[in-house]
């Protein structure tokens, strides 16, 4: 079993090199996408589409924008890869599920299932029988954002990236298309 996180800013490059030790693994791959495609969201549909056009037909891509522990337990099974894209994308996903509004200044109230859905993340990850990808943004390395929801934001980032990054054998920083091996090794 090897698990591989892959973190970069926009644009990095994490992307292709996931889909690259994907590939090179030899496995069957199952890619676990987190966005969901909402008909309002020309943006994010042609992002959306720009992975999608980019993976090999034989791929299988299921779509789980919140339960992404239990993905992970159903599909990394012996003999397969589970590429996780992207766990930023996830976290903003259980960020708004309850849909509440969020003011610009004070507390945020995280939701409840956001504390349940990253435990158990982190749970199918320590024994996790497959291996497994997961692609993350690196958000914290500009300025602190304006706005409470922002700032809670990229705290959450922070400390789930912090969190899976300990939880796997090996972790990867790009930049400009350039791996950075953080821990363990680059997988061939």
């Amino acid at each position: 079993m090897m698990t591989t996180l892959i973190l970069g800013g926009a644009r990095s490059g994490k992307s292709a090199l996931a889909e690259r030790l994907a590939q090179a693994s030899g496995l069957e791959v199952v890619v676990i996408a987190t966005a969901s495609q909402r008909q309002d969201d020309a943006e994010m549909a042609a992002r959306i589409a720009h992975h999608r056009d980019r993976r090999p037909a034989n791929w299988i891509t299921i779509e789980e924008p919140l339960a992404l522990g239990g993905a992970i337990r159903r599909e990394a099974t012996p003999g397969r890869l589970v590429l996780v894209d992207c766990l930023t994308v996830w976290l903003a996903n259980l960020l708004f599920s309850d849909g509440a509004d969020h003011a610009e200044t004070g507390v945020v109230d995280l939701p409840a299932r956001l504390g349940a859905e990253r435990d158990a993340l982190l749970a199918a990850l320590a024994d996790v029988p497959g291996d497994v990808v997961l692609v993350a943004n690196e958000v914290g390395l500009g300025i602190v954002p304006l706005g409470a929801i922002n700032r809670a934001f990229v705290d959450e980032a922070g400390r789930l990236n912090q969190a899976v990054a300990a939880a796997c054998g090996n972790a990867v920083f790009v930049a400009a298309g350039l791996p950075l091996v953080l821990k363990g090794a680059l997988p061939a």
